[in-house]
């Protein structure tokens, strides 16, 4: 997708013996977003603005030595090296033995000849990693001002962790003109260096300048253009956060302290072997117990008491990126945990006391949220009609943040159909859920709404439904009602294989179990999200079952 920017100048900090001021320049071609104020909590607000800069700069990919040219070189050598070592064999045999005695007992000589090379090595792999870095940095921040909070968005290069920043207003003193909307910022490398200089002896003023929405010409030089071809999967990452918040999930506050003994726990080995996973204990009204794998520690927090009505033990991966959180600890009041299953994504909410940050994992660090997951297809699938939705769109646009009940009070809706509304809307990149505070918020992720055909389908794997129900390829076997859940079993036909298929639905509309003969949940498990088959017989089930109850229901 291609998108252009247009900053007047640069993002810019000034810092002196008494203050320091941080100004970011907005992206003038969208609706006027800004906003000024001074910062009250200085510490806390440095290191939460550092973790937002940890998770863009974050990068845990393996990442594979480039042997190409050697590989080149032995393709061109290698029958002139094997011929040569058959012929000297036996000769060289005592002196390679000789050497080997040699080189062992110069084994420290041979690093410390070694090391300037390795330093060298090691210089220019830096070098190279920072080429691109502030192009990263550029594409990733996104800030949206409302009434009630200030809040920063990124990913990590490697597209495995979501940031967000959220300040409230009362964090800011003499707040000054703003403008409600989202923005993209100009922001650089240097500017991480200059919030490490905040103080709390030193006023910091944070804005975001309002002067290149008041005059804008065509040919002043002091605007500046970016055109970025920006990926698909940046977009698809946006969308598929905020569908993973809304999911179910098993959550509980765990002490500062107790996840910094995680991550020291983390600090002091290296795992040689698998599982490399984190076991989350969860039992109702007892401490939180963690198994660190793959060495069995078991680590009981006492401070930390699950207060959940099911209890269960969950698995997460991926773990080293918490070490993202590890600075902002100390001055941290709680961390809230949400985790939404063995291998699905995880949310840490750190409360620094009006300023929160979010930490959202993938299920692990190779499975990033464009790629492998398709959270938004467990989301409520209630079809809404256009007029509906609007309503619904501009009801949130007129408060800029609301929970859905709220929502379908004023309108008169279902809360069911206001859900499916901005669920339709979260997808569309125009809406975010807030897990901080469980509400809704208008963020038009992009200048222009996104295409609908952009859009239309999320995966190969809703694709594919959509192909089996327009053939007519579903049949439905049996529905079973209890405590306003509904189980609904049925059969797929599909390349002549009759795949069996279970579904559970709650009552808010959420695919929250399911299980299927075919090949891709066997493989995957829900961790990927739903198959093919789990997608067309949900849909069938909603129109023909649900769909004919509704309409009996309103006849009576």
């Amino acid at each position: 997708m291609n998108f252009v920017y247009r900053f007047l100048g640069e993002s810019r900090a000034s810092t002196d013996a008494a203050a320091s001021t941080f100004g970011f320049a907005p992206d003038t071609l969208r609706q006027p977003a800004f906003f000024s104020g001074k910062v009250v909590r200085h510490l806390a607000f440095r290191e939460a603005i550092s973790a937002l800069h940890h998770v863009v700069v974050s990068d845990l990919r393996f990442k594979p030595r480039d042997r190409t040219a050697y590989f080149e070189w032995l393709k061109q050598n290698e029958a002139a090296l094997l011929a040569e070592a058959a012929a000297r064999r036996e000769e060289l045999k005592p002196r390679i033995e000789t050497l080997r005695q040699r080189i062992r007992s110069l084994d420290d000589e041979s690093q410390r000849l070694m090391k300037p090379f390795f330093t060298a090595r090691q210089a220019y792999f830096n070098y190279l990693y920072k080429q691109n870095r502030d192009a990263w940095i550029v594409l990733d921040p996104v800030i949206t001002v409302h009434p009630d909070e200030i809040f920063f968005e990124c990913f990590s290069l490697d597209e495995s962790s979501y940031g967000r920043l959220s300040c409230d207003h009362d964090v800011f003193e003499q707040l000054g003109e703003m403008a409600f909307g989202t923005t993209n910022i100009d922001y650089s490398h240097a500017l991480y260096d200059e919030f490490q200089k905040i103080r709390t002896y030193r006023d910091t003023t944070l804005s975001i300048d309002p002067s290149g929405f008041e005059v804008q010409t065509a040919d002043d030089n002091a605007f500046r253009e970016e055109k970025i071809d920006l990926p698909d999967s940046w977009v698809r990452g946006f969308l598929q956060v905020s569908s993973a918040m809304t999911l179910p999930a098993h959550v509980f506050d765990l002490h500062p302290m107790d996840l910094a003994n995680i991550l020291g726990t983390l600090a002091r080995r290296k795992e040689r072997v698998g599982p490399r996973s984190l076991r989350f204990l969860l039992k109702p009204d007892a401490p939180v117990e963690v198994v660190v794998e793959p060495w069995g520690e078991r680590l009981t927090f006492r401070r930390s008491i699950y207060r959940g009505r099911e209890g269960g033990e969950i698995r997460i991966w991926g773990r080293r990126r918490l070490a993202i959180l590890e600075r902002a600890l100390p001055l941290a009041r709680s961390v809230r945990v949400h985790l939404t299953g063995t291998g699905l994504p995880s949310f840490f909410v750190v409360d620094f006391g009006g300023i929160r940050f979010t930490l959202g994992l993938s299920g692990w660090t190779a499975n990033d949220w464009s790629s492998a997951g398709q959270f938004d297809l467990l989301a409520p699938r209630h079809k809404v009609d256009a007029d509906t939705a609007q309503r619904v769109f501009a009801a949130l646009g007129d408060r800029h943040a609301a929970p859905a009940r709220d929502l379908a009070r004023d309108l008169g809706l279902e809360e069911s159909m206001v859900q499916a509304a901005l669920t339709a809307y979260t997808q569309a990149g125009r809406v975010m859920f807030d897990l901080d505070k469980g509400i809704y918020r208008r963020r038009e992720l992009t200048r222009e709404p996104l295409a609908p055909s952009q859009l239309r389908f999320a995966s190969e794997q809703e694709a594919s439904a959509d192909r089996l129900v327009e053939a007519n390829l579903v049949t439905i076997a049996g529905v079973d009602r209890n405590q306003g859940r509904r189980i609904v079993a049925g059969t797929v036909l599909d390349n002549a294989r009759k795949e069996s298929v279970a579904l559970t639905i709650d009552a808010d509309d959420r695919l929250v179990e399911a299980r299927c003969s075919c090949h891709f949940y066997g493989h995957n498990k829900m961790m990927r999200g739903p198959c093919e088959h789990m997608l067309a017989l949900r849909r069938i089930f909603h129109a023909e079952v649900e769909g004919v109850a509704q309409d009996k229901g309103d006849a009576a």
